[in-house]
């Protein structure tokens, strides 16, 4: 018995296990609800991008392919590509380069339906114009064009494998892509 008095002595008169070390019970309970309120946030907000036509595509993708220029030379590309969905609406980029050749590419494109309309830029070369198109669920063949170029791009998308093909009527001949998230 003089052991356990000398024992409570020692810790102010409590047990050891019923002191508290720094944060207060109810300081602890009010920061596990803000975490709990922040991670329900953060979770909602990723549904509410990745909801509408464009959810399979959302996120960050890397590969790699070949282009062929106008001379039926081809070259080894690396890629990535981002796609933000938003609803029906998403902004997209897709970038590649080889040693010698790097396009650049931008869109910004809303689906109605099965159909696909909007707006492209490739930043390297200073050019822009429309997109259009139909698909659905992470397939999609589009048309790009303005003045004395048109492409026409299909983008296949299975799980977390996408391919990217390009066809053009200019200078760059086309582009065969592969992209894993």
């Amino acid at each position: 018995m003089e052991h356990l008095q000398a024992y409570r002595a020692a810790g102010g008169g409590k047990h050891r296990a019923n002191k508290q070390f720094g944060v207060s019970a109810l300081n602890r309970r009010l920061l596990m609800a803000v975490a709990v309120l922040f991670v329900a946030a953060v979770a909602n907000s990723e549904s509410k991008a990745q909801s509408g036509p464009f959810a399979p595509l959302a996120g960050s993708w890397s590969g790699g392919g070949t282009v062929t220029l106008d001379d039926g030379s081809t070259e080894r590309i690396r890629c990535r590509a981002k796609y933000a969905p938003v609803g029906p609406s998403m902004e997209m980029s897709l970038t590649c380069a080889s040693d010698a050749y790097k396009f650049n590419l931008g869109a910004n494109v809303r689906a109605e339906g099965s159909a696909v309309t909007g707006n492209w830029t490739e930043a390297s070369r200073n050019i822009s114009g429309s997109l259009q198109g139909r698909g659905a669920g992470g397939n999609y063949e589009l048309v790009a064009s303005t003045a004395g170029f048109n492409a026409n791009i299909g983008l296949k998308t299975s799980g977390n494998k996408q391919s990217v093909t390009i066809r053009a009527d200019s200078q760059f001949r086309g582009a065969n892509i592969s992209l894993s998230k």
